[in-house]
């Protein structure tokens, strides 16, 4: 999976916040998918291989830590493998916005831990990170200003 330059670049322009919240609501389907494959994977290991009781499950600080991080990384990696892979997920697939470096180009692990890290405490801040595009002149969220990125709309074809 290498750097790769995106096409159309003169076509491109800066994604404001409602097509950031289709996109993200389109994604939230997604992210719940993801999350109740993870709980019914996690429930099934320490039911079936760690033997606990059905009632006993989630009782402990372990059982229900273990859970938020498996949580939290596997959607974690969900964003950062899509945004590295062809630059967008498929809530910014159908709202046709891409994540790009500033010069145009895929980004990288590394950019994509980053605007995921800085994603989460956006939303924790209740959105302000990404309220911030309607303040910001070149239309950026934190995430996109911590990692050095850009959130484009592409043309339509």
């Amino acid at each position: 999976m290498g750097i790769r330059r995106f096409a159309q670049l003169d076509s491109v322009w800066p994604a404001g916040l409602g097509r950031r919240l289709g996109a993200m609501l389109y994604d939230g389907f997604l992210v719940t998918a993801i999350w109740i494959a993870v709980t019914i994977v996690h429930v099934a290991f320490f039911r079936f291989v760690l033997g606990q009781q059905a009632e006993e499950i989630g009782t402990t600080a372990f059982d229900i830590w273990s859970l938020r991080v498996m949580l939290l990384f596997f959607v974690s990696l969900f964003f950062i493998f899509s945004w590295t892979r062809g630059g967008m997920t498929l809530g910014m697939q159908a709202w046709r916005l891409r994540v790009q470096t500033v010069d145009g180009y895929s980004i990288s692990v590394k950019e994509g831990l980053i605007r995921c890290a800085v994603a989460w405490l956006s939303l924790l801040a209740f959105g302000l990170g990404y309220w911030w595009v309607l303040f910001d002149s070149e239309r950026r969220s934190w995430p996109d200003i911590a990692s050095k990125t850009r959130t484009v709309v592409l043309p339509s074809k």
